[in-house]
């Protein structure tokens, strides 16, 4: 077996029905997608197979480089984690939003240079592991490495996720003094949210401070955060006119394990309800009071998020 094509048939997929659905909410306001969009699972779900054959042949290089305009002829939004590990340069930019119509609308995740305090000790991070991180919260080099290239294709950026990773041992009170002073030394124009992985972060001083600043508190799944729900219950987490969710993993279940248990994310195999009613809830929320709003869901919080989609937009 050397591709996803000698795999038994998938379920029959409603992707009319989805794509319906979805154009429907986002007409609203409420944008709804998955974490990246290069997954070989979604085959004959999300992908037309017949599309990405050279010589008669599947290939995998054709399905990398041109199946985001068949993804975002469903979805309406994807949020790019590949920007968090790299600063892309003004022609990658060019090259990845030529390939999506005018009204999809980005997230895009900063990149950790400027959010990691300290690298993390993982091998990715070779001799850096564990070291300080210079760059941390630096405005300036976000402003010219980032902003900067993005400028030309502003309008078709939905959200910019500042994603802080757990910090052991670290203050609240610290933490938010440091991002008080980067956010106020922000550009003015861009839709902005934090996405924070210490629950004992959220405070009213969190809420208040990203509240001055008009920026969005991210409503997270993942292994150690309270469910989204209870995040929503929290009167003072809606900060900013802007609602963002990002459902990333069941609570108590690390990376790894998700990675293992659902690769190649071509179904649901963990259904997971507390996350899906947060996650309705939310659209409620913004159906109801008019609010614009943001849903990327991931592939391992169930194991395929198409299906997850489907489920909580039916």
């Amino acid at each position: 077996m050397d591709t996803l094509f000698d795999l038994d048939p998938p379920v029959a997929f409603d992707r009319e029905g989805l794509r319906a659905r979805l154009a429907g909410l986002a007409a609203k306001g409420i944008f709804i997608g998955g974490s990246s969009w290069k997954y070989e699972g979604w085959l004959g779900q999300i992908y037309s197979p017949s599309r990405y054959r050279a010589r008669g042949r599947y290939s995998k290089k054709l399905f990398e480089e041109t199946c985001l305009a068949e993804y975002a002829g469903v979805f309406p939004t994807v949020c790019g984690d590949f920007a968090f590990y790299q600063f892309p340069s003004g022609a990658y930019w060019e090259k990845l939003f030529r390939q999506t119509p005018a009204p999809f609308r980005w997230g895009l995740k900063v990149p950790e240079q400027i959010t990691v305090p300290v690298w993390p000790m993982h091998p990715r991070y070779g001799v850096l592991a564990g070291r300080e991180n210079p760059a941390y919260l630096d405005h300036a080099l976000l402003g010219q490495s980032f902003f900067g290239a993005l400028e030309p294709w502003r309008e078709r950026v939905g959200v910019l996720i500042f994603e802080f990773g757990a910090m052991r041992g670290a203050a609240v009170e610290s933490f938010l003094k440091a991002l008080d002073a980067f956010l106020d030394r922000l550009p003015a124009g861009w839709r902005l949210a934090v996405e924070i992985r210490n629950a004992g972060f959220l405070t009213p001083d969190y809420f208040a401070c990203l509240r001055a600043h008009e920026v969005s508190h991210v409503y997270n799944a993942w292994t150690r955060m309270p469910e989204i729900a209870d995040q929503i219950a929290i009167p003072e987490s809606r900060t900013a006119p802007l609602l963002v969710a990002r459902a990333l993993l069941r609570r108590g279940r690390p990376y790894e394990e998700a990675v293992r248990e659902f690769s190649p994310y071509n179904e649901v195999r963990d259904v997971n309800e507390p996350v899906r009613r947060g996650l309705r809830e939310m659209i409620e929320i913004a159906r109801v009071d008019g609010r614009p709003a943001f849903v990327f869901v991931n592939n391992r919080l169930e194991g395929n998020s198409p299906g997850t989609i489907v489920s909580i937009t039916e």
